[in-house]
């Protein structure tokens, strides 16, 4: 599946506010630790996670299916990165050579148990870090809330489980499987919860985020979906609510 640059420029500022800072700062702290380390980012977009990183003095190899993303990314990132177009549904044809952390945000909910643990295996053989941010856990409120909500989340859950190119998600759960996979592999594991807190102030943020949690709930087949939507979309500006996210990082021990 692919994301477009409007999308992915609305969520950015709402990704960076989440990220937990401590966990952010110990990646940092692990690539600083090593002359010119190598970040291989998994599903790059447009560099957010380079972005987010900051003024870490490293060389960076951003990899995703999309070219025109990529494109993208190259323009903003500049002489720093360099780019591979590659679909990563095989986790075993991901370059890792000489790479001391692997950063991937937002894509460890659309991918099967089978990637997971094939991957985590070649993080594994081949000692490598991992830093994987914004993976969604399924919770989601909203304030004020309405008697719908549970019956509209529980079909987006649903619907987070289907294929996204990579086998069967495990959507919410694919932040403790990873974490699970990681530890029987000997990793040092950390996690922190990374929600998006949105308020008046990311309305448009919102009502992106409601149509697209509307529309994988109907297609899950919950009824109450539309008339959901539509009291929540009333509800703008004065909307606010709570996606969670769980950040990991995990370190060879």
């Amino acid at each position: 599946m692919s994301f477009d640059t409007a999308w992915l420029d609305l969520r950015e500022p709402a990704d960076h506010a989440a990220r937990d800072g401590t966990l952010l700062a110990r990646a940092q702290e692990h690539l600083a630790g090593t002359y010119n380390p190598l970040v291989v980012d998994l599903g790059c977009g447009t560099g957010s996670t380079f972005r987010a990183l900051g003024a870490v003095s490293t060389k960076w190899l951003l990899i995703d299916h999309d070219e025109a993303l990529l494109a993208e990314a190259r323009r903003r990132c500049g002489a720093d990165v360099s780019t591979v177009a590659l679909d990563l549904g095989d986790p075993r044809c991901i370059p890792l050579d000489v790479t001391r952390l692997v950063t991937a945000s937002a894509l460890i909910d659309l991918v099967s148990a089978e990637w997971i643990d094939a991957f985590v295996a070649r993080l594994a053989a081949q000692r490598i870090g991992l830093y994987s941010a914004l993976n969604y856990d399924g919770a989601m409120q909203w304030v004020p809330a309405d008697a719908t909500d549970s019956a509209v989340v529980t079909a987006f859950n649903r619907h987070q489980h289907g294929d996204k190119g990579f086998g069967p998600a495990l959507g919410p759960q694919g932040g403790s499987h990873l974490t699970d996979a990681l530890r029987r592999h000997g990793f040092a594991v950390t996690t922190a919860p990374s929600p998006w807190i949105l308020d008046r102030s990311q309305a448009e943020l919102q009502s992106v985020l409601l149509k697209g949690i509307a529309g994988a709930a109907i297609e899950a087949g919950c009824s109450e979906a539309d008339g959901w939507l539509n009291r929540r979309l009333d509800a703008l500006p004065n909307l606010r609510g709570r996606i969670g996210h769980l950040d990991v990082l995990a370190l060879p021990a």
